[in-house]
């Protein structure tokens, strides 16, 4: 299918109207969030899936807001619209701005509504079970009684985890890139390194910068410069630049820019504080400092009410969520029995891999994402007979279509039973020739929408490892027949 943007998108809002209940116990009052949707929510609302940002991210997830081809699309345009592995022909996609963000949703640049005033460092200390139960909200707001999935890498990646905690029932699929179930050391110091470089410039003034000339630039610009380093691998860093000199010959032996990365650097740091809040860093950077899903430092025991069927995906190259912590998650999941998977993209980008691999990353999310039903795989052409039929003509239907079990209907076409070939050896041992004394009556029957994956492991339930699954429709009249030899295939 032809890959294709989702076009113009707009930026919506919504009013949370009653107070916002936070983890510490504090409350916010006129919570508003930022969102964006793509394609079109089914009648039955049961294609909706919400991605969730990472750090530095907002709800600008896809397409463009003008027609101006020199735009930027949204950040994970690589995946979303007609074609791609969110398909916006299939699915209902939705992004908002996490609460304490700086893209138009609630945060400590937003006016207090008791003061009339910036909550600058007013504004409580917030986590990413708050900024999950905020979205919770916006689901209902939308309608929306079961998401489809739920998916995100790095922060977005613990606020989909978070989801599958909080709201275990809430979704049936949720995607966990690039991230951990619990923020580590080395993870938390380099956060509060870049806190600490905001702190420290004099503009930011204990967080009472609005109405200044001039706001923390510096600070947020390093906190940038240092996180952005975490986000590449050192192979990705020498393949792009090497230890090549930018705009020079050779080396100026004073503190000038020499180097190529260096330059970068400055770079990402001057283009971030353009359109970052520096209170937004200290508050977001704390609430991924805070994430923990361990009970009493068990993962497992955290992890325990988890419904939905999980995808893991780590980067071999990342070293701030690095293999090994997807793989504790991995076997934390496992414990529970939840049903989970692991991929692993290979790449040399670090952790922004999951940003910049497009052909990997369509790939493993198409696929964890597709829902074969029956209706796929099931053949149409029905023999069935009926139930005042004798065991010789049942016998011949059989033999006739080589097959070993045949549907036994009444005049209007309903299920009444299913003879085999063992029903057919019985006959003969009881000496019976009326189908309706031979035939099995307690069958196992599915629906054209059932799931094949559920249906397996039914068939695995039930020991019926050769047989068919006969499909019928709400009136439980015979629609076709689902035969087990392709669903290995199928669910491979």
């Amino acid at each position: 299918m032809k890959q294709n943007t989702v076009g113009r998108v707009i930026t919506k809002y919504f009013s949370i109207e009653e107070d916002l209940k936070l983890s510490s116990g504090k409350t916010l009052s006129n919570v508003e969030l930022a969102y964006e949707t793509y394609g079109e929510l089914n009648s039955a609302k049961s294609n909706a899936i919400l991605v969730c940002h990472a750090l530095t991210g907002d709800a600008h997830a896809a397409g463009k807001y003008t027609g101006n081809k020199n735009e930027k699309p949204g950040w994970w345009e690589m995946v979303i619209g007609p074609g791609k592995a969110l398909d916006t022909d299939k699915y209902f996609v939705i992004c908002s701005n996490v609460l304490g963000g700086c893209k138009g949703s609630t945060g400590p640049a937003s006016i207090n509504p008791a003061t009339g005033e910036k909550y600058a460092l007013d504004f409580p200390i917030i986590t990413i079970e708050d900024m999950v139960h905020a979205q919770k909200k916006l689901i209902e707001h939308l309608g929306i009684d079961k998401l489809y999935a739920v998916i995100g890498g790095s922060m977005g990646g613990m606020q989909a985890l978070q989801w599958t905690v909080s709201y275990p029932n809430m979704m049936k699929k949720a995607s966990i890139i690039a991230t951990t179930a619990r923020s580590s050391p080395q993870q938390i110091a380099f956060n509060e390194v870049g806190r600490q470089s905001i702190i420290l410039d004099n503009n930011w003034n204990r967080g009472n910068y609005y109405d200044q000339e001039y706001a923390p630039r510096s600070g947020l610009a390093v906190a940038r410069m240092i996180g952005h380093i975490t986000y590449l691998s050192d192979a990705s860093m020498y393949q792009k630049f090497g230890r090549d000199l930018q705009d020079k010959t050779e080396l100026s032996y004073d503190f000038t820019v020499d180097f190529e990365v260096e330059s970068y650097l400055h770079h990402q740091g001057e283009t971030f504080v353009r359109r970052f809040d520096a209170n937004s860093y200290l508050y977001i950077t704390k609430a991924v400092d805070y994430f923990d899903l361990a009970v009493e430092g068990n993962l497992a025991e955290g992890l325990k009410d988890v419904e939905a069927k999980i995808q893991v995906i780590a980067v071999d190259s990342d070293w701030l969520y690095p293999v090994d912590q997807s793989k504790d998650l991995l076997a934390a999941l496992q414990t529970n029995d939840v049903d989970v998977i692991y991929n692993e993209v290979k790449s040399d980008y670090g952790h922004d891999a999951f940003l910049l691999e497009n052909g990997q990353m369509n790939f493993l999310l198409s696929n964890f994402l597709s829902e074969h039903n029956v209706g796929d795989v099931m053949k149409t052409e029905v023999p069935t007979i009926c139930i005042d039929s004798t065991v010789k003509e049942a016998a011949i239907i059989m033999f006739d279509n080589e097959i070993t079990h045949l549907p036994v209907v009444n005049d209007d076409k309903t299920l009444a039973g299913i003879v085999t070939a063992w029903d057919l050896s019985k006959s003969i041992v009881e000496d019976c020739s009326e189908l309706r004394e031979v035939m099995t009556k307690d069958v196992r029957t599915c629906k054209s929408t059932d799931e094949i994956e559920d249906i397996a492991r039914l068939m695995k339930k039930y020991n019926i490892p050769t047989a068919a699954y006969e499909v019928f429709d709400d009136m439980d009249k015979a629609l076709a027949y689902l035969e087990t030899a392709p669903i290995p295939t199928v669910i491979k």
